[in-house]
């Protein structure tokens, strides 16, 4: 029997809006008081969650936990300790983020433990992430020199052209000479995160702490930064959204996109028999 479904958010469980399904809400309350623990694992901050945490019934509960900032971090849902955290090494934020701030085209986010600060994001990138619930911080800085004695759990940059954020990536690779985790997100991201932290990895670690076998878990998402939880879980599964990388990953392709209540098939499909 499944023990454990760790989900993406953003176009995964939560519809074009940033919202959750009422007929997701109640079904996660199910399988709750069955005994199946349900974790987000996302890219968010994990203070973002808050919300979508108090509709499900677990923020502030014993033994319900979040993975946030792509597993970079492990958070309990009862007092808000954080069980595991990597963190990137400063001079490499600095590096990218200096780097990043040479390209007019892009967006960035610095993700610190409990905010995100954003400098040369436009409207539109601005309407979104305000839908998805986070409120950002301005920053204008040339550098990051104010947050050396702050951790920084990640750095990404923005633009919808998928060809920018590639050219971009490889620009990064070649003067950033230090190891990272390097993935995409939401068609509108290029993610840098500390290495050796990915989903995966994370899902595996808060399975093994709970006692949970590896065929006992089930991975949702969409997009090429879930693909490692999407092939560490015994059960990966996609969104009829997801991008053909994940889906060709995935064990189960659901008929339901992000709008259409995906938990609620998964649990139909898994779980009702």
């Amino acid at each position: 029997m499944y023990k454990l479904i760790v989900s993406d958010l953003d176009e995964s469980l939560l519809n074009d809006h940033g919202e959750i399904s009422e007929a997701d809400v109640q079904t996660i309350r199910q399988l709750t008081a069955m005994g199946v623990k349900f974790v987000p694992n996302s890219g968010r901050g994990f203070a973002s969650m808050r919300s979508l945490l108090e509709k499900i019934g677990t923020y502030g509960q014993p033994n319900q936990y979040v993975v946030s900032y792509n597993g970079g971090v492990i958070v309990d849902n009862e007092h808000y300790n954080v069980l595991v955290n990597h963190y990137l090494d400063h001079q490499v934020a600095d590096q990218l983020y200096q780097l990043a701030r040479l390209e007019p085209q892009l967006g960035i986010h610095v993700y610190t433990l409990n905010a995100v600060y954003v400098t040369n994001i436009n409207a539109d990138e601005r309407a979104y992430i305000q839908s998805r619930k986070v409120i950002p911080r301005e920053l204008n800085d040339p550098t990051l020199a104010r947050f050396k004695n702050i951790p920084i759990v990640k750095i990404i940059m923005e633009n919808l052209d998928q060809q920018v954020l590639t050219d971009f990536r490889q620009k990064a690779i070649e003067k950033v000479s230090a190891p990272m985790t390097i993935a995409y997100s939401s068609s509108r991201y290029v993610e840098f995160n500390p290495p050796t932290v990915d989903k995966g990895r994370a899902t595996i670690e808060l399975g093994a702490r709970l006692g949970i076998e590896t065929d006992e878990i089930i991975a949702l998402g969409d997009n090429f930064n879930d693909l490692p939880m999407i092939k560490a879980a015994g059960m990966g599964v996609s969104v009829e959204n997801g991008i053909a990388e994940v889906k060709q990953a995935a064990n189960l392709v659901l008929d339901a996109n992000n709008n259409q209540s995906p938990i609620t098939e998964l649990y139909q499909r898994l779980f009702a028999h």
